[in-house]
């Protein structure tokens, strides 16, 4: 009989952006990223952890973006946003589901011929079944960011740890692309990434992890194999604790 496998983190929240799900500097969606992003999820899976994913939007449609260029309420953009969303996290389900993973996809706003309403207790138990869960639509309000979203999911369900997959390999004193000097910073505390502002994620996101110890692990998710190490407590990224 196989052991089971050593888990460092049980239960996740994976925030993806919607541009995981393009090709980088893309639009759209891509097959081979999805399908990518798909297989390493199934493999996290395979390791017998929970796994929630909170999906972006970002590669179909920006809320602010879009109430800027159509000259639109904001509100109703960010609503557009969500949506774009749902899209992203239906086509994911797909794909996660052709390596054999049970998935459901659950929506803050009620899009009931394509995916299930958000509920907190029906959300852990299909995670406690063994399957995926893809939360779409945000927070279901304007004017939240889907890092928001990804923290109030991390502590709705009891997550152990917020997964952020980014298109960096985890947290800089700047930008790395424009400041070849920039520090990389393995592990930073709480305040310390509040206070200088690092560009971790949404600050109001990581005021909430803060409050209920649960730790954002922050790394780079176009290389294969990362979610799974950080999973397994792999040294991989930026984790952002009370230490």
């Amino acid at each position: 009989m196989p052991r089971k496998t050593r888990l460092a983190y049980g239960r996740i929240v994976l925030k993806i952006s919607g541009e995981g799900l393009c090709r980088p500097g893309g639009f759209g969606l891509d097959a081979d990223e999805i399908e990518r992003l798909a297989r390493e999820i199934s493999r996290v899976h395979e390791a017998r952890a929970q796994v929630a994913v909170v999906v972006g939007g970002g590669n179909l449609l920006r809320g602010a973006t879009a109430a800027r260029d159509a000259r639109l309420p904001e509100a109703t953009a960010h609503y557009m946003g969500m949506l774009a969303t749902v899209i992203n996290a239906l086509a994911l389900q797909e794909a996660i589901e052709s390596f054999g993973v049970e998935t459901r996809v659950m929506s803050s706003i009620a899009v009931a011929a394509v995916c299930e309403p958000f509920a907190r207790r029906r959300c852990i138990a299909h995670l406690e079944k063994g399957r995926v869960v893809i939360l779409a639509a945000g927070t279901g309000r304007p004017f939240v960011t889907t890092d928001t979203a990804a923290a109030l999911a991390a502590l709705e369900i009891g997550a152990d740890a917020l997964l952020k997959a980014t298109k960096v390999d985890g947290v800089y004193s700047a930008d790395p692309a424009r400041n070849p000097k920039a520090k990389f910073y393995p592990h930073l505390s709480y305040d310390r990434a509040i206070a200088d502002r690092l560009g971790v994620m949404d600050l109001t996101a990581l005021e909430m992890c803060r409050q209920k110890h649960i730790p954002v692990i922050v790394f780079s998710l176009k290389k294969n194999g990362n979610i799974r190490k950080v999973v397994l407590g792999g040294k991989v990224g930026t984790i952002i604790d009370a230490r």
